[in-house]
């Protein structure tokens, strides 16, 4: 893997995490949220330290030869221990606060460990890709790369297990991310093992450098993309069903918007139309449309009107919610038209308290938009025709009417 490819890994993994950054900053108290954003940059920093060039960099402004060493090495701890208690944190259940501290509080002392072997020991040559293989039988840096290496390989085994075990229980979105993050954390595990087997190979004698850098780069890069791919696809998984949720409802709101235009475009209440925005913002875009004429409507509302034409909706198949649905796509349309006495006048006192009380919500709003586009009690009610007539028996009447008239058309 060349100085390029480590680079790029590394601006793509922490522009993972800029996107992140905003739901961190709102929800900062959340653990969840914590170790994404952890293990996104952690694993960019793994990256970031271990190309040749900021190897070199980091030495010669340290001062010290190989200083880049133990960094990155305590970067590669902390990524393994982010990735494993993110697991933990993920499937949640009793005792998950413990065992995230149990990984924080054994990694950390593995840090410590990694400084402490660097100071004991001597590192004169500086090494910028074969540090492991260079020394591995200088006292106490070969004690130094072996605990990093056990540490990373114990917590890349311990991810892949988790994740892959729980990914049979799952479905959906979910089983995609623990699949492809468990493939991942195999892959890391790959990086441990091959620089294990290049370190004992410098121990028994032999000298396996393409084991210890490209084999274990590779396996590196690999592994962290596909974590990282494993660990976003969930959420956007989450945000993808979202969206559509929100396009769906977008949809079938249109019919009650377009009752609702005159008053809309004669009382200029609808927003500037947002452009190149999220199905979830074009959705409170419309909602607050309808809302700011429904709130002009409020002074217009018959209340008459919707009693009678909810004792009819509710001897016609249907459950109540879809009865009184029907009796405000009644009211709202008839309001809308101008149609009824009570458009052309100020509600009498009370009336308007009792529309705002009983105001429908985002829920009803769509159930109302539903009885506006295929109710036929609500075609029939609201015509002129049968707006001259009153009562809850002329309102039932037209209903049974509507079959016949849409038959014969």
């Amino acid at each position: 893997m060349n100085d390029l490819i480590g680079y790029v890994s590394c601006a793509v993994l922490w522009l993972g995490l800029v996107v992140k950054a905003p739901d961190l900053v709102r929800h900062r108290h959340d653990p969840y949220l914590r170790a994404i954003c952890a293990v996104l940059g952690l694993a960019g920093l793994c990256f970031f330290l271990g190309a040749p060039p900021t190897v070199g960099a980091v030495n010669r402004v340290g001062g010290i030869a190989n200083l880049a060493a133990p960094l990155t090495y305590a970067a590669i701890t902390a990524y393994s221990a982010a990735s494993q208690i993110l697991v933990v944190l993920w499937r949640g259940g009793p005792g998950v606060r413990r065992t995230a501290r149990r990984w924080v509080l054994g990694y950390t002392a593995v840090v410590l460990g990694i400084a402490t072997a660097f100071v004991l020991g001597e590192a004169p040559v500086e090494r910028r890709t074969d540090l492991d293989t260079y020394y591995a039988n200088t006292p106490y840096l070969r004690e130094m790369i072996v605990l990093y290496l056990c540490a990373h390989l114990t917590a890349a085994t311990g991810t892949a297990v988790s994740a892959l075990r729980w990914a049979r229980e799952v479905r959906g979105c979910l089983r995609a991310g623990l699949i492809t993050l468990g493939c991942g954390a195999l892959c890391g595990s790959g990086y441990s093992a091959a620089k294990l087997l290049a370190v004992a190979a410098r121990w028994s004698g032999h000298d396996w450098p393409v084991l210890g850098s490209d084999v274990a780069r590779s396996a590196a890069g690999l592994g962290a993309l596909l974590t990282v791919t494993g660990v976003l696809t969930p959420l956007a998984g989450a945000r993808m069903a979202e969206w559509r949720r929100a396009r769906r409802t977008y949809a079938r709101l249109a019919p009650l918007e377009r009752e609702l235009d005159d008053v809309l475009v004669r009382r200029s209440l609808r927003l500037p139309r947002p452009r190149w925005s999220s199905p979830a913002a074009r959705l409170v875009w419309r909602q607050t449309s309808i809302h700011n004429a429904l709130s002009h409507l409020d002074a217009y509302v018959d209340r008459q009107l919707y009693d009678e034409t909810l004792k009819a909706a509710r001897r016609a198949p249907g459950g109540s919610e879809q009865a009184t649905a029907t009796a405000w796509a009644t009211v709202i349309a008839a309001a809308a038209r101008g149609g009824t006495p009570a458009a052309s006048r100020a509600a009498p006192a009370g009336e308007s308290e009792w529309f705002r009380e009983r105001a429908p919500g985002p829920e009803a709003l769509v159930r109302i938009a539903d009885a506006l586009a295929t109710s036929p009690l609500v075609r029939r009610a609201t015509s002129p025709l049968v707006r001259q007539a009153t009562g809850a028996d002329a309102i039932t009447a037209s209903t049974t009417r509507a079959p016949e008239r849409s038959s014969a058309v």
